[in-house]
């Protein structure tokens, strides 16, 4: 928590000097926000830009980023943001540097200026800033009872012999089976069946 809170005091402070520092002298007094983007990639002129075509335009992407990230505590946007940052002030001073000829700091304000060591500084505090984060962690499960079901577990019911075959509740009602007709009561003929019989006597003349 106490990590997060200083990344993110870091990252806002780098994220102000970014935007800040095209407002300042980059080279010879002249500010960076007069430097065209174009003048990146095809060389430095001497024409001036206007404040939304200018360096101005990528360190202000850079902060958004910045922004992005703190709310989504995300430590790869901020060292992005940071990458930005640098990658655009060292392509400066490499374009700086083929149209002059070299790079000088003066103390009578001639070379090199405020402007670029504020990028240069601001750069390195979002990359800071992106290793002090702990980022957003990731909620573990607690561990389950020994014995007891996994949350996500249901109640099953067992099955039964019939799957098919629904509860006894929710069948419908049947009623008993009719028994054929039977007459009345009539006693066998004939000895009983636990008397012997007489054996068998042919009839006389």
């Amino acid at each position: 928590m106490v990590r997060n809170v200083l990344g993110s005091i870091l990252a806002l402070l780098g994220a102000t000097a970014a935007v800040w520092s095209p407002f300042r002298a980059w080279y010879d007094g002249r500010h960076g926000s007069t430097y065209r983007i174009d003048d990146l990639f095809s060389g430095i002129s001497a024409t001036k830009a206007e404040v939304a075509g200018s360096v101005l335009l990528p360190l202000a992407f850079a902060a958004l980023v910045t922004l992005v990230g703190l709310v989504l505590r995300s430590r790869v946007l901020v060292a992005v943001a940071g990458l930005v940052v640098l990658g655009f002030t060292i392509l400066w001073m490499v374009r700086q540097g083929q149209a002059t000829g070299s790079l000088t700091v003066d103390s009578s304000g001639r070379g090199l200026g405020q402007g670029v060591a504020i990028a240069l500084g601001a750069g390195l505090v979002l990359l800071l800033a992106a290793a002090l984060m702990s980022g957003r962690r990731r909620t573990e499960p607690e561990p389950a009872t020994p014995g007891a079901p996994p949350p996500d577990a249901r109640y099953e019911p067992p099955p039964s012999e019939h799957p098919y075959e629904p509860p006894p509740s929710e069948r419908p009602y049947e009623p008993p089976p009719e028994r054929p007709y039977e007459g009345p009561f009539e006693p066998p003929t004939g000895p009983p069946p636990h008397e012997p019989q007489p054996p068998y006597e042919p009839p006389r003349p």
